[in-house]
C-alpha cells in the first residue's frame, strides 16, 4: 500500500497538468495548465495580477481495512513556497483532524492512525495551511481537500429480515418465487420452508455470501366441491310441531376453508316443497330443515325432499373440475300426538228472537277429533263467558238452547265461550267463541220522551197550545218509528183540553175553552195513549198533569193553587218522599245518639280505680225470688243485734268446710263505720268466703250523728237569735252571704 502510494504521489508531483481530480467548490483554480504560468508564479509573482494557490496536491485516496502495526501513509503537502529552510509549517484541520489524521508540521505528510471502515464514512474533508514560523503569518490560503476511501469486499450480503413469511395461492403458475411442482395442492400440504442464499461480487470465487429463510405458505382456492357424506338422511318431527320448528341439520363436506367452503342449501325436489324449507346456518355451514305449515299425521304421514349443497362462489379457473354442488336425499317422518278436538269454524255467530221460548234449541257447535282414534266430545259452556247462566249446551251433539228470557233492550249480544274435550282425556280439550245476537220484537210500548207536568194560565184563550209531547220506543224498527196520539176514550169527550197528532212522532195539547179557575179545579190529569206501527202493535197509557195557575197579561206563570211551580222540570213526588225518608232517619240517629249520650253520664254504683268488668262471676242457677230467704240474711245488715251465726253460702262450693265461727255481738249503739270494718275484717280472715269482690247495698242508716238533725223545722223561729258573724271568718267566698246577713242586722237595728 505505500508503495502504491509513494508511486502516485510522485507521479502527480512529475505530471501535475495531467491530474484528473477535480478541485471543490471552495479551493482556487489550483495548478496552472501551462509551464509558463506556473514559472510565472514561480519566479516572478509581482507580474501577477492576483496571488494564486500553488498546492501541489489535489486530492488522496485510501483503502479501507488497512491491517498493517504502523501507521498508514495518506499522501504529502507541498507548497512552492516550501525552500526546504524548513522556516513553513503545515497545519491541518477537519474531519478527524489530529485525532484519525496527523500531519507532520515540517514535512508535510499525512498518515491515518487507525483502521478505516468505507462503510461507516466514505470520504473525510480537510483544511490545510502553510505559515510561516517566525511571523505566524499564512504564505498560503486555507484550501479544502478530500480523502476518499476505497471500497474492499468485506461484508457479506445481509438480508432485511431473519424469516420471511409469503403466500402462493396453490394451483398458482410462474412468480418471483416460483413452484417446482406442477398442481400444488393445499389440502395435502400447506405449509413449505425455503432458504434462500445471496452472494455479492456476481457470484464469483472470493464473494461473500449471506442466507434467509422464506416461510411460503399455499392459500385455498375454490377447487373443491362440495360433498355431502351420506346419500340419505331421515328425521322425525311430532305433528304438533308448530312452524318455524326446527326438523333436523344436514351438512356438506368442503375441503376448502374461509369463503370457498361456505354453503346454500335449497330443496329441489320433493313432495315437501310448500310444507317444509331449509335456512343455512353460517357458523356452522349447516342445512336448518323446519317446518313452514302445520302438519296432520292423519293426513300424510311422510315427506321425501331433494336438498342441494352449493358454493356461492364458484372459481372460473376451476369449473372443469366438476359442478361445485351436491345434493341428497331426506326422509321425514310425521308422527302421531294426541290433538285436542277442532272445530268446524274458528268462531260461530247465532241471531235468535228476543221472544223465544225457554229451553228452546237456537243453534249448535261441531267439533270432531281429528286423531285417528276418533274419541268422543264432550261438550260445555265456560261460565265464566255465561255467569247469569242464559245458556246452556247438549253435551252429547253441541246444541246450544236457552235457559232463561231474553231481552234485546237489556243486552244485544251474548258472547260465550263453548268448551269441547275428549271424554277419554279431557285435559285435550278446545274452545270457541260463540256470539249470539238477540233479534228485536216489537214488545215494548211507545212512552213519553220525558215526564211531562205543565201549566195552563187561569186567562188562557181556546184553541191555545201549552204543550208538545213527544214519545220514544226501546225497539228497532227497520222502517224507523211511527207513533200516533190520541186521548183516553174516557177523557175523549169530557176533557177541557184536546190532543192534535202532528204526524212527525209528536202531539199537541190544546185547550178547549177559554178562561180556568184553579180555586174550582186546581190540577187535570189528562190520560194519552201512544200506539206505534210495528207488529204486534203496542201502546201505552200516559199521563200529562196539567196545573192551572195564575198568569200575567204575556201568560207569564205568577203561582198556583198549592205550591208555585217554579220549572217544568220541578221535583217529582219520587224525589220528595226520598228527601222526608232520609229527613226522618237523620231525626232518628239524632234522639239514638242523644240517649246513649244521656245513660253514658249516670254515675255507677261504685267508684273505683279497678275495672269491676274483669270480676264478673255468672250463675247458672236462678234464685227462688222473695221466698227464698236461705241464701242471703239481709236482716243482719238492717239490726246490729241480729244473731251472728255464720251460715253455709248456697251460691258456691266450698272447697272444704269449716268449722263456722261465731262472731262477737255487736255492742249497741255501734255506728255503721264501725260496724261494716269489722264485718270486713271477719270476711277478709274467712277461708269459706267467696275470692272475689262481692257488691252489696246496705239499708241501715244507724243510730245518730254527732251533728244531730239538719233538718231546719227545729230552727229557732226568729232571725234576732242566729248571729251570722262567724260568716266573715269563712273567707272571700261568704263574704256575699256575711255582707247580706250582717246588713239585715244594720237595718233592724236602725
Amino acid at each position: 500500500m505505500r508503495t502504491y502510494h509513494c508511486f502516485w504521489l510522485l507521479f502527480w508531483v512529475g505530471h501535475p497538468h495531467q491530474s484528473s481530480s477535480t478541485p471543490l467548490s471552495e479551493r482556487t483554480n489550483g495548478f496552472p495548465e501551462n509551464p509558463k504560468v506556473l514559472d510565472l508564479s514561480r519566479n516572478n509573482r509581482k507580474e501577477l495580477s492576483r496571488s494564486k494557490r500553488s498546492w501541489m496536491w489535489n486530492q488522496f485516496f485510501l483503502l479501507e481495512e488497512y491491517t498493517g502495526t504502523d501507521y498508514q501513509y495518506v499522501g504529502k503537502l507541498h507548497s512552492d513556497q516550501d525552500k526546504g529552510d524548513g522556516s513553513l509549517k503545515y497545519i491541518l484541520s477537519g474531519d478527524g483532524a489530529g485525532d484519525l489524521f496527523i500531519i507532520n508540521e515540517n514535512t508535510g505528510d499525512i498518515q491515518a492512525t487507525r483502521r478505516l471502515d468505507r462503510e461507516e464514512k466514505p470520504v473525510y474533508i480537510l483544511r490545510a495551511q502553510a505559515i510561516n514560523k517566525r511571523t505566524g503569518r499564512p504564505v498560503e490560503p486555507m484550501s479544502e481537500f478530500i480523502i476518499k476511501i476505497h471500497d474492499i469486499n468485506d461484508n457479506e450480503p445481509l438480508f432485511t429480515k431473519d424469516v420471511y413469511n409469503a403466500s402462493v395461492p396453490e394451483m398458482s403458475d410462474v412468480g418471483i418465487i416460483k413452484t417446482a411442482l406442477l398442481n400444488m395442492d393445499r389440502e395435502n400440504r400447506e405449509q413449505y420452508q425455503v432458504v434462500i442464499q445471496a452472494k455479492d461480487m456476481g457470484g464469483q470465487m472470493g464473494g461473500l455470501s449471506g442466507t434467509t429463510t422464506v416461510n411460503i405458505t399455499l392459500t385455498d382456492v375454490n377447487d373443491n366441491p362440495p360433498r355431502f357424506p351420506q346419500s340419505a338422511y331421515q328425521f322425525k318431527i311430532p305433528e304438533s310441531a308448530p312452524p318455524d320448528s326446527p326438523v333436523g341439520r344436514i351438512k356438506a363436506t368442503d375441503a376448502d376453508v374461509g369463503e370457498n367452503a361456505d354453503m346454500k342449501y335449497s330443496i329441489t325436489e320433493g313432495d315437501g316443497l310448500e310444507m317444509f324449507g331449509v335456512i343455512t346456518d353460517k357458523e356452522t355451514q349447516e342445512g336448518i330443515l323446519t317446518v313452514k305449515k302445520p302438519l296432520d299425521f292423519e293426513k300424510k304421514r311422510q315427506f321425501t325432499l331433494k336438498v342441494e349443497a352449493t358454493n356461492p362462489q364458484v372459481d372460473p379457473r376451476f369449473v372443469y373440475l366438476g359442478p361445485f354442488k351436491d345434493d341428497t336425499t331426506v326422509r321425514i317422518l310425521v308422527e302421531d300426538v294426541d290433538e285436542p278436538p277442532v272445530f268446524s269454524r274458528p268462531a260461530y255467530v247465532l241471531e235468535v228472537k228476543e221472544d223465544i221460548q225457554i229451553n228452546t234449541v237456537i243453534g249448535g257447535v261441531t267439533a270432531r277429533d281429528p286423531d285417528s282414534a276418533k274419541n268422543p266430545i264432550k261438550y260445555s259452556v265456560d261460565r265464566h263467558t255465561d255467569m247469569d247462566r242464559i245458556f246452556n249446551i247438549d253435551s252429547g251433539n253441541g246444541s246450544i238452547f236457552t235457559s232463561k228470557p231474553l231481552d234485546r233492550e237489556t243486552l244485544l249480544w251474548h258472547n260465550i265461550t263453548v268448551i269441547a274435550s275428549e271424554i277419554n282425556n279431557p285435559k285435550e280439550s278446545s274452545r270457541v267463541p260463540v256470539y249470539i245476537k238477540v233479534l228485536d220484537v216489537n214488545d215494548n210500548a211507545p212512552e213519553f220522551a220525558m215526564f211531562y207536568e205543565t201549566f195552563v194560565c187561569e186567562n188562557a184563550k181556546a184553541e191555545q197550545l201549552i204543550q208538545t209531547l213527544s214519545a220514544i220506543d226501546k225497539d228497532d224498527s227497520f222502517s224507523g218509528h211511527k207513533f200516533s196520539f190520541s186521548l183516553a176514550p174516557e177523557a175523549a169527550g169530557s176533557s177541557n183540553f184536546t190532543l192534535q197528532d202532528n204526524r212527525d212522532n209528536t202531539a199537541g195539547i190544546f185547550t178547549r175553552k177559554s178562561r180556568y179557575n184553579r180555586h174550582e179545579m186546581s190540577t187535570y190529569l189528562l190520560p194519552v195513549v201512544i200506539s206505534d206501527n210495528d207488529y204486534p202493535i203496542q201502546s201505552s197509557t200516559e199521563t200529562v198533569t196539567i196545573r192551572v195557575c195564575a198568569c200575567d197579561q204575556r201568560g207569564k206563570m205568577l203561582s198556583c193553587n198549592a205550591e208555585a211551580l217554579i220549572h217544568p222540570t220541578g221535583l217529582s213526588t219520587g224525589a220528595l218522599i226520598a228527601i222526608l225518608l232520609c229527613i226522618i232517619i237523620l231525626l232518628v240517629t239524632v234522639v239514638l245518639f242523644a240517649a246513649l249520650r244521656r245513660q253514658r253520664k249516670k254515675e255507677p254504683l261504685i267508684i273505683s280505680k279497678e275495672d269491676i268488668r274483669d270480676n264478673i262471676v255468672s250463675y247458672n242457677d236462678e234464685g227462688g225470688g222473695e221466698e227464698d230467704t236461705q241464701a242471703f240474711d239481709i236482716g243482719t245488715l238492717r239490726n246490729p243485734e241480729a244473731i251472728e251465726d255464720n251460715k253455709l253460702r248456697r251460691d258456691i262450693v266450698p272447697e272444704a268446710l269449716f268449722v263456722p265461727r261465731r262472731t262477737p255481738v255487736v255492742r249497741d249503739n255501734t255506728d255503721v263505720r264501725d260496724f261494716i270494718s269489722q264485718r270486713l275484717k271477719e270476711n277478709d280472715t274467712d277461708p269459706t268466703a267467696p275470692p272475689y269482690d262481692s257488691l252489696a247495698t246496705y239499708a241501715y242508716e244507724g243510730n245518730g250523728s254527732v251533728a244531730e238533725s239538719l233538718s231546719s223545722l227545729e230552727s229557732v223561729t226568729t232571725d234576732g237569735d242566729q248571729d251570722y258573724d262567724y260568716l266573715s271568718d269563712w273567707g272571700p267566698r261568704f263574704k256575699k252571704l256575711a255582707d247580706m246577713y250582717g246588713g239585715a242586722d244594720s237595718d233592724k237595728d236602725s
